[in-house]
């Protein structure tokens, strides 16, 4: 063989390999749904702490429509109804965990990060598995959401080298004591189901989340999220932070205003005492950088 054609060879392998990495799907499990009416229960209870309610509701159900403005184009909640044409009513436990653990659709084409699924990724399979028994057990609603308003230069196949990027410059998350159950289960809550980071963690220019400056707040588009850290909560009591997930109210008696009284409303609100509680231990609890 010439040494042109084994140049050839080798960079048409070294393509392969490259395309492999960032374009394989991962394999996931694909167990049956539950229909038992407590896994239901608490799958819609997952579904009002992950937020899903916040950016998917529409006029009928979780039909979707909403438009999310950011930096990088606008994008439309979609129709999470299990209407078979306009929602996921073909979509299997397998489609779940793809979507929300590993940010791919069905066919394997890449979800856009205004779906926050790599906060999502952490989340147990079970908790995505009861939320997907709870979708599916609702009314299906017929509704089109309309496309997303993207850039030329932003298709759903670039998000496969951003992804990659994201993975290698996120940076490390700060170490807080999850040897506390209370901790524990706030951060889990926090960082994975209820993806506070998403809105309250500084991004860098090509939307990456800097999780090492972790809820030093940001702004998006026309949005500003405020700061969440131990230093903008230092006259906070974890008895305040509950309270205020729970009715809006800040220490000095103001309540919350812009997409955080929707928040309130329909997701941080609806949570257990002790879920609240949970959080409020960990936006308090010491951490290492």
């Amino acid at each position: 063989m010439s040494k042109a054609l084994s140049f050839i060879f080798t960079v048409m392998a070294l393509l392969i390999a490259v395309s492999y990495w960032m374009f394989a799907m991962p394999t996931v499990a694909n167990p049956p749904l539950s229909e038992e009416e407590a896994i239901i229960e608490r799958g819609a209870y997952l579904v009002n702490a992950g937020g899903c309610i916040s950016c998917h509701e529409g006029n009928e159900g979780l039909s979707g429509g909403m438009a999310l403005e950011s930096d990088f184009g606008t994008f439309y909640a979609p129709n999470i109804t299990p209407d078979p044409v306009t929602g996921i009513g073909t979509w299997q436990a397998r489609d779940f965990l793809l979507a929300m653990q590993h940010g791919r659709s069905p066919s394997g084409s890449f979800y856009f990060p205004a779906f926050p699924y790599r906060s999502y990724s952490d989340m147990t399979e079970k908790d995505v598995l009861d939320i997907a028994s709870y979708l599916m057990a609702q009314e299906p609603v017929s509704f089109n959401v309309p496309d997303h308003e993207t850039p030329l230069w932003l298709q759903r196949w670039t998000l496969a080298a951003w992804n990659k990027l994201a993975d290698a410059f996120e940076g490390e998350l700060p170490e807080v004591d999850t040897t506390d159950p209370k901790v524990a289960r706030g951060a889990y809550l926090a960082r994975s189901l209820g993806h506070c980071s998403e809105c309250h963690t500084p991004r860098n220019s090509i939307g990456i989340l800097q999780l090492n400056n972790e809820f030093a707040g940001a702004t998006m588009g026309e949005s500003h999220a405020d700061e969440i850290d131990l230093e903008a909560l230092s006259a906070w009591s974890e008895e305040d932070f509950a309270f205020f997930l729970l009715l809006g109210m800040k220490p000095d008696g103001e309540f919350v205003g812009g997409e955080m009284e929707a928040v309130i409303e329909h997701n941080t609100s609806t949570l257990t005492d002790e879920d609240r509680q949970a959080l409020a231990a960990f936006f308090k609890s010491p951490r290492e950088r």
